[in-house]
């Protein structure tokens, strides 16, 4: 009875916290002498490296457990296969409904000064289809040496889906899979030290844009930001997804209704992971899913489900690049559809799961990501919904996968 209170007083510190490092950020910046501000992009810089030693192994654990464990039975195999598709055609329309918003509310960009813009200049020297063939591994190491994190995708699948064909029940792919699943746990772990301290890096980030905002910055641009993030998910949680299971047959009211439990629990808690035992058991008691479906699908969706991760990854990046002065061309958006919705699969729920990938794939392009500073305080918001959005689409594909196999809808 006294986790409630022990909740409630550890997101009252963490809050408290967020915002003395913005407000002491918004000082240095701005008021700030030469050793405070050399302070902040100490700890900026620190966390930008921290992000590339997370993120890309937490990425590759997390697709290579999940596809390791496709199961070779008939009924799991068929299983995997539906929720594999439904899983890849929400986020799929997820990242491409975001491509579109931002095409259409076509965001501006903070205006910087003449000394900042010229710094960031040379990276739209390079065309993106460069970048693309960079992405190509020629071995195996130097992709996470170097923290490109498309290459270690592309990696990652590979070795997941060759684990996956190992013989079942064999003593290589039970040692291999155990050792990628303890590295995984041991990664997670990790992520939470670093959400500790995480106002170091609020604070850093916060301190460096504060400076160039006394230089000449306006962020008028970042208002459109928020409105195409947060109307991407909203379109995809009350008209595309209820869509989608009205093609079913399915009345998307009645499966709203039976998930509202776990779709509470999601907004307040923003962990999809956390909320799994009470999805599982909304869609057994109230939807009637049948267990073999909720809980093969339920736990696999949680992990690579990631609708809003998605449209947060392709909105927050692309805008970031071409505030870096990066031409976001028609293509340069199909791309990014594909590679959001790829990245997403690799999210795995980790605690800001969308705001570290986000960091991690500018930062492995060297594009700047003061803006993530600003992003971040109200990235709070930002994350109840999309983990809402989530867990709706989670409750949707296992919806669906059920009506296939067992021809029962709620």
């Amino acid at each position: 009875m006294q986790q409630g209170p022990d909740i409630n007083k550890g997101w009252i510190i963490t809050i408290v916290a967020y915002f003395v490092a913005i407000a002491l950020g918004v000082w240095v910046g701005v008021w700030g002498g030469d050793v405070s501000n050399s302070v902040a992009v100490f700890f900026s810089t620190v966390f930008i490296k921290l992000f590339k030693f997370i993120s890309i192994p937490i990425i590759s654990v997390s697709i290579i457990s999940t596809l390791a464990s496709l199961s070779e039975s008939q009924d799991s195999g068929r299983i995997f296969k539906h929720t594999i598709f439904y899983t890849l055609l929400t986020t799929l329309l997820a990242a491409g409904l975001a491509a579109i918003l931002y095409v259409l509310f076509s965001p501006a960009n903070v205006a910087m000064p003449a000394e900042t813009a010229s710094a960031v200049a040379g990276i739209a020297k390079h065309s993106y289809l460069e970048y693309v063939q960079s992405v190509i591994p020629d071995n195996f190491l130097t992709p996470f040496q170097t923290a490109n994190v498309l290459s270690v995708l592309l990696i990652s699948l590979a070795v997941g889906i060759a684990i996956s064909k190992l013989p079942q029940n064999s003593k290589p792919k039970e040692v291999i899979y155990n050792f990628v699943v303890a590295c995984q746990q041991v990664l997670f772990i990790m992520v939470k030290w670093l959400i500790v301290i995480l106002p170091l890096g609020i604070f850093g980030f916060v301190a460096s844009l504060a400076q160039e905002l006394s230089s000449g910055i306006q962020l008028g641009g970042l208002a459109t930001y928020f409105i195409v993030v947060v109307a991407a998910n909203l379109i995809q949680m009350f008209i595309v997804l209820p869509a989608f299971l009205l093609i079913k047959g399915i009345n998307p009211l009645k499966v709203a209704k039976g998930m509202f439990p776990a779709l509470a629990v999601a907004f307040f808690s923003k962990s999809s992971a956390g909320t799994l035992p009470v999805t599982m058991a909304s869609a057994e008691n109230n939807l009637r899913i049948h267990p073999e479906v909720s809980r093969f699908v339920l736990p696999i969706c949680t992990t690579i489900n990631m609708n809003g991760c998605a449209a947060f990854i392709l909105i927050t990046v692309v805008y970031l690049m071409q505030n870096a002065g990066i031409e976001i061309t028609p293509m340069t958006l199909v791309i990014w559809v594909f590679i959001a919705t790829i990245a997403a699969i690799g999210n795995a729920g980790v605690p800001m799961g969308c705001f570290f990938l986000s960091a991690s794939l500018l930062a492995s392009m060297n594009v700047p990501i003061l803006l993530m500073g600003v992003i971040l305080p109200f990235y709070a918001v930002v994350d109840m919904i999309e983990t809402t959005l989530n867990v709706w689409s989670d409750s949707n594909v296992a919806t669906a996968v059920n009506k296939d196999l067992f021809n029962q809808a709620p």
